[in-house]
């Protein structure tokens, strides 16, 4: 072979080695990008899309969070300070923490279901460290479920309380706590769920609310509580009937009401 064909032979690979190389370069690049992501992990689901979240999931029913718990920076939403309707709430600090000890307390007490039907039992639980008054959670949660709008309304449905056997488990967890029982629905810590024989409210939504609410924060924690205890009695999500019609208590008014007007209550 001529000496110029050696030479272009000896180019051509090089040239190609270059490219192998400048190839490997950009893949690693890649991956060093996706494992820095916070919590290392995407929050997309098959096909880039956010799987749905506020509503059922089939994840671990035990409620042990995925990650090991490290105490988080908090949030301070406007108005730190818990206000009258906050109170009534259990809610002591409106200061939100991400992540806490993943330790759940049961709130000790009990009381008889006060109405004819089914009788379903609650126990009430409170994530350690959370800034909340857990007897008077407790007792918004029962007063939420026995209301005559809520799901006795027909005489089907009544709810006992109980620290023992119980059948549904209404859990306030900060939000990473709440994010790691939801999974394998993502629900970010900002959207509650039904796991397993738990309706897990996070504490982010449970200071916050929604803007759809306006001021009535004491009507949306009605509805959360309904609708998640509304899901392990059975009920799936439905869609706004139409606008200006009362958005059904089934729906996820917490993505947003789509024409529909604020409703927390299966019967109002």
């Amino acid at each position: 072979m001529k000496r110029g064909g050696r030479l272009f032979v000896l180019f051509s690979l090089s040239l190609a080695a270059l490219l192998v190389v400048s190839g490997c370069s950009s893949t690693s690049e890649a991956g060093r990008a996706a494992a820095e992501l916070p919590g290392g992990t995407s929050t997309a689901g098959p096909g880039g899309a956010t799987p749905d979240a506020e509503g059922d999931s089939s994840g671990d029913p035990s409620g042990s969070p995925s990650a090991t718990p490290t105490t988080a920076p908090s949030r301070k939403p406007s108005g730190a300070s818990p206000n009258a309707a906050d109170r009534r709430a259990g809610i002591k600090s409106r200061r939100v923490v991400d992540r806490l000890s993943g330790r759940f307390v049961t709130v000790s007490g009990s009381s008889k279901a006060p109405g004819e039907g089914r009788v379903t039992r609650i126990k009430v639980q409170v994530e350690s460290g959370l800034p909340v008054d857990g007897q008077v959670f407790a007792t918004f949660v029962m007063d939420t479920l026995n209301d005559s709008r809520s799901w006795g309304h027909d005489g089907s449905h009544t709810f006992a309380r109980t620290d023992g056997a119980y059948d549904v488990r209404v859990v306030l967890a900060s939000p990473e706590t709440s994010r790691g029982m939801c999974r394998p629905l993502e629900t970010l810590g900002r959207l509650s769920c039904r796991s397993g024989d738990a309706a897990v409210l996070t504490y982010y939504r449970w200071v916050n609310a929604i803007p759809d609410y306006g001021r009535d924060r004491t009507g949306y924690r009605h509805y959360v509580v309904n609708h998640e205890v509304g899901h392990a009695l059975g009920h799936g999500h439905v869609s706004c009937p139409g606008r200006g019609e009362p958005a059904p208590v089934m729906m996820q008014q917490t993505k947003g009401l789509k024409g529909c007007e604020p409703n927390p209550w299966p019967f109002p």
